[in-house]
């Protein structure tokens, strides 16, 4: 009986333990599947902590990129800050320099328009006064025209009247820009070695008064020249040298045009002596052409 009970102990016993070894058993397994739960959720852990390890260095590093960027954009809106200082100050100066500018040209321009004005009054009297100048240049070319004419008239009747002289020699005409020269050798008017007019002399004056009464507009130039033959004897006791022949003689001629009724302030006697000679004073001929009266019309001045 007591085996039964012993053998009923040992069975109930090791029931138990049967019993208790399952138990355990179970949650080992328990136990053993929250580990590798565990081990899985670590691991994945671990992946997001790695992942987000490598995005903070990566944000690290963008963040010092950006920080650098900022500094730089800093650096830059500095400059662009202190550039637009500048500019706004320029702009500023500008404005300035322009207002006063403004005022210079205004300034400037209102100088210009009194100018212009004035000079378009001054052309308005030049234009006036050209006008005056040019009837007036028209008045005196109809007047030089006249004188021309006159002169040239005056010329040809003193070759009509004394063409025997001509023909002769002893007197030339000569007429050049209204200047006319009656032109006569010593012999006609004169004796060797006098100053008085012969004569014959008076004769051939006459024959030139006679056109020259008529010439009002005139200057009348008397011009005694000699040769270079020096005055020697008792005739150098009154005329010392060339000079004092030449100028009584135009003296003389001059005197005797005014007794004949020509105007005395038309007339001059110039004496040249032997200092403007028209022929070579080495030969007779030449001489001869030297000792010479000149009665001269210009224009008066």
């Amino acid at each position: 009986m007591l085996g039964k009970i012993a053998q009923a102990v040992m069975i109930a016993s090791l029931a138990a333990g049967l019993s208790a070894c399952s138990v355990m058993q179970g949650t080992y397994q328990r136990k053993a599947d929250e580990a590798d739960s565990l081990t899985k959720r670590l691991a994945s852990l671990q992946k997001k902590y790695d992942d987000l390890a490598a995005e903070n260095t990566a944000l690290k590093v963008r963040n010092e990129r950006l920080l650098s960027d900022l500094s730089g954009m800093t650096l830059q809106k500095d400059k662009l800050t202190t550039d637009l200082d500048y500019v706004t100050g320029q702009r500023d100066k500008l404005a300035v320099d322009k207002e006063e500018l403004d005022k210079v040209l205004q300034a400037k321009s209102d100088t210009l328009s009194r100018t212009i004005f004035e000079l378009r009054r001054k052309v308005s009297d030049l234009d006036a006064e050209n006008a005056k100048l040019r009837e007036r240049n028209a008045a005196l070319e109809k007047a030089k025209e006249e004188q021309v004419r006159k002169v040239s008239s005056t010329y040809e009747n003193l070759l009509e009247k004394m063409k025997s002289e001509i023909s002769k020699g002893q007197v030339t005409i000569s007429e050049l820009k209204g200047k006319l020269t009656v032109n006569m050798v010593d012999s006609i008017l004169f004796d060797s070695g006098k100053a008085e007019v012969k004569r014959g002399g008076l004769e051939v004056l006459q024959k030139v008064i006679s056109i020259l009464t008529d010439v009002k507009d005139k200057s009348i130039r008397i011009e005694g020249h000699t040769d270079n033959v020096q005055i020697a004897g008792g005739l150098a006791r009154r005329y010392p040298t060339n000079w004092e022949l030449s100028a009584a003689r135009a003296i003389n001629v001059t005197r005797y045009l005014q007794d004949q009724g020509i105007d005395p302030g038309q007339l001059a006697a110039v004496a040249y002596g032997e200092w403007k000679p028209v022929g070579d004073n080495g030969a007779p001929e030449g001489r001869a052409k030297n000792r010479r009266i000149e009665i001269i019309l210009v224009p008066k001045e």
